[in-house]
């Protein structure tokens, strides 16, 4: 399989906003180990050109999820300097080719974490606050037709995101238990618990520092890491406002215009 043409069809898809056919299909046979060599090549050509990475995202760690685009584990990407976006920013859907947004909590850390052998305790440790957040994500690859190995390749399906709320420190706070309501247009649309992700979001982020560490990449100090939907996915259109209230971190919200 030629990574680093699957690369360069991926990054074009997102320059042009013009989806490409899966590339289970174009490349029969390609395998996760090479869907992730694939996306790597992807970020490694995105900082040549000046982007700097920022944190990482986890994908696919709820069942709403999971079940949503027919994927059966987590996955995960990078997130790029010009992916980040500031609370209540009205951001333009030209900048996406078919968007959703996804609702979660947002780790920042003080140290690094490198896997093997990541634990809860070492992610507490190493957290210097929590906020609410909003994924924006997004698919190269046309009509959401995605396998497990696709939405890999494409840098976890993601596009950008919003950090929002108050910096809440991990002290005294449930993250499995802690609740979380969304809103569409100030309609209420879903609500989620951060059990949703893998049990708990210290959970997601300790397998996002083992998985990482198999392709010796580590999550820095000062990165953001986006830790995983509470709930499915919901899609962005035109003067569309989402907001999502979590219990004790405050909430984050985002509107889109055409």
């Amino acid at each position: 399989m030629a990574v680093h043409e699957a690369a360069a069809r991926l990054l074009e898809a997102e320059r042009s906003k013009q989806a490409i056919p899966p590339l289970t299909e174009t490349y029969p046979g390609i395998t996760v180990d090479e869907a992730y060599h694939t996306q790597l090549e992807i970020i490694r050509r995105r900082v040549e050109d000046g982007a700097i990475v920022v944190g990482k995202k986890i994908g696919a760690t709820s069942k709403a999820i999971q079940n949503m685009f027919g994927v059966h584990q987590p996955d995960y990407g990078h997130l790029l300097n010009d992916m980040m976006h500031t609370e209540g920013e009205v951001i333009s859907l030209e900048n996406f080719i078919q968007p959703k947004v996804e609702f979660e909590i947002a780790f920042k850390l003080k140290k690094d974490l490198k896997g093997p052998n990541v634990t809860v305790m070492d992610v507490i440790e190493a957290t210097d606050y929590i906020a609410p957040a909003i994924e924006i994500i997004d698919s190269r690859i046309g009509d959401w037709k995605i396998a497990f190995e696709d939405t890999v390749a494409d840098n976890g399906s993601s596009a950008a995101a919003v950090i929002g709320g108050k910096p809440a420190k991990l002290d005294g706070i449930d993250l499995a238990h802690i609740g979380m309501v969304a809103y569409k247009n100030g309609e209420m649309i879903d609500s989620g618990a951060g059990a949703a992700v893998l049990g708990s979001p210290l959970r997601s982020v300790a397998w996002l520092a083992n998985s990482l560490g198999k392709y010796d990449v580590s999550l820095k100090a000062g990165e953001i890491i986006l830790s995983g939907a509470l709930t499915s996915a919901v899609e962005a259109e035109d003067q569309d406002t989402f907001t999502a209230e979590f219990d004790r971190i405050g909430s984050v919200s985002v509107t889109f215009k055409r």
